[in-house]
């Protein structure tokens, strides 16, 4: 691998390291571990077993594996949301974040979603997750993960730390501060980080962690947990701001939390480490905090709520109610789409609150609000391709399952109509599988199924 480390970086971590500096310097030029993670949320443990026969399981999370050779992320299945393409180490952060369904969780330096689409997994559909990333470019990719991955109750939002911490006082169970660093756990992955790397840059970072920390700490519930992750070998940016952090914050304290094979503690207790040179991933740097205080069995979100339907709103919805009696097969699912204590309107689209509630959206930059059903046109309704990535096999009248490797799934990812043929079922909305798992819409009519994944989607594979 033809990489330059920065003179000031390696005298540095000669001085940090010692005597393991040659083994860790060394690790930069080999090859680095690459992961995937399944998505339960789209997948059953024989499709799991199925998808990573022959890997070899990542140490701190569950539905976490190595993988080598070609690059898994032009499948089918991954457009399907069957699975995340992530780098090991940072799956670690999720696990020690103690995530339980019906949590309300802010990841709040989201993107591009690794993190928050397994915060949504060990949700398991109830709760609440605001996803927040400040800027715009990367907040749509973020949205994109999330709908990709099949998830119903999530909010993403486009905001600086401090303008959420105004807006949310002790308002979660849970925190994930992944914060934005210097980057020198993935010099080897990105070559470009290394080359505009400097001590300057380290500094820079530090201040500005300690500020998305403190508004971290005004916004998680006593008795909550607080994540906080770099993936930076300084200790300025780690165990520095670590204990700078409880300086500052009296209500706080670190959870002593255990380690997997591959990690190490940090210089200051109940820190973690994982380090190249051990041969389980990239670098990563992890601190657990907890508030003091709180009771069990609190957990959720309490604060102001969007408003559902109104009356004169519901009476427009004729559309899609017969939307969901034409294309849905069960009467379970049906309930739970029409259920107007969670049904409301955001922008042109129908969108749907997860069980609990959603914020009130009124002043947030909203990226993605919840569930978008889709939209009513000229007195139809057009249902999304988050709808779409959400429903589960067997939920819709109408299906056709095409085979991962098949010439119809490369026509369809790339906008190209399919063939009808009768195990899909009469005219209107169809649900297209791969392998099982929902994929996207398509209109019978005739003997064709007319495309509708969405233009900015489609690939040639």
């Amino acid at each position: 691998m033809d990489i330059r480390l920065p003179e000031a970086f390696i005298e540095r971590m000669k001085e940090d390291l010692g005597d393991e500096a040659d083994s860790f310097l060394g690790s930069f030029f080999d090859a680095p571990r690459r992961g995937i993670r399944i998505n339960p949320l789209k997948t059953d443990p024989e499709t799991e077993q199925m998808l990573t026969a022959g890997l070899s399981g990542i140490p701190w999370e569950e539905h976490g594996y190595y993988y080598t050779g070609s690059e898994p992320g032009r499948s089918a299945l991954h457009s399907a949301g069957a699975y995340y393409i992530q780098e090991p180490s940072a799956m670690a952060p999720v696990n020690y974040l103690d995530v339980r369904p019906g949590m309300c969780v802010l990841d709040l330096c989201a993107a591009p979603g690794g993190k928050s689409t397994q915060i949504a997994a060990a949700l398991k559909g109830r709760g609440l997750l605001v996803a927040n990333e400040i800027t715009a470019d990367r907040a749509r990719i973020l949205s994109q993960n999330i709908e990709r991955l099949g998830i119903v109750n999530a909010l993403a939002v486009s905001h600086a730390p401090e303008e959420l911490a105004v807006r949310f006082p002790a308002a979660f169970d849970r925190i994930l501060v992944d914060a934005p660093c210097s980057g020198e756990g993935m010099f080897r992955k990105d070559i470009k980080t290394a080359e505009e790397w400097s001590a300057d840059v380290t500094g820079m970072c530090a201040a500005r962690q300690k500020g998305i920390l403190d508004a971290a700490a005004s916004m998680l519930k006593p008795g909550g947990r607080l994540v906080y992750s770099t993936c930076t070998f300084s200790k300025a940016e780690d165990e520095a701001q670590a204990e700078s952090f409880l300086e500052r914050h009296k209500d706080y304290h670190m959870v002593p939390v255990k380690l997997y094979e591959g990690m190490r503690r940090g210089s200051i207790g109940g820190t973690v480490r994982i380090m190249p040179q051990d041969g389980y991933g990239e670098g990563h740097f992890i601190a657990v905090f907890e508030r003091e205080g709180g009771k069990d069995g609190e957990s959720g979100y309490k604060g102001a709520g969007e408003p559902s339907l109104g009356n004169k709103q519901k009476q427009m919805l004729s559309p899609y109610s017969a939307f969901l009696r034409e294309t849905l097969s069960g009467s379970g699912i049906r309930e739970s789409l029409s259920e107007s204590s969670r049904l409301f309107i955001f922008g042109k689209n129908i969108c749907l609150m997860p069980e609990g509630g959603l914020p009130s959206l009124s002043g947030l930059k909203v990226i993605r609000p919840g569930l978008v059903l889709g939209e009513i046109r000229k007195e139809r309704f057009i249902p999304s391709h988050s709808l779409a990535l959400a429903l589960k096999r067997g939920e819709t009248v109408r299906s056709k399952d095409l085979d991962v490797n098949g010439e119809e799934v490369r026509k369809y990812l790339n906008g190209q109509s399919i063939a009808k043929d009768p195990a899909s079922g009469g005219a209107g909305w169809t649900l297209v599988t791969v392998s099982g798992i929902s994929l996207g819409w398509v209109k019978a009519a005739d003997s064709m199924l007319k495309n509708h994944y969405p233009k900015g989607l489609r690939i040639n594979y």
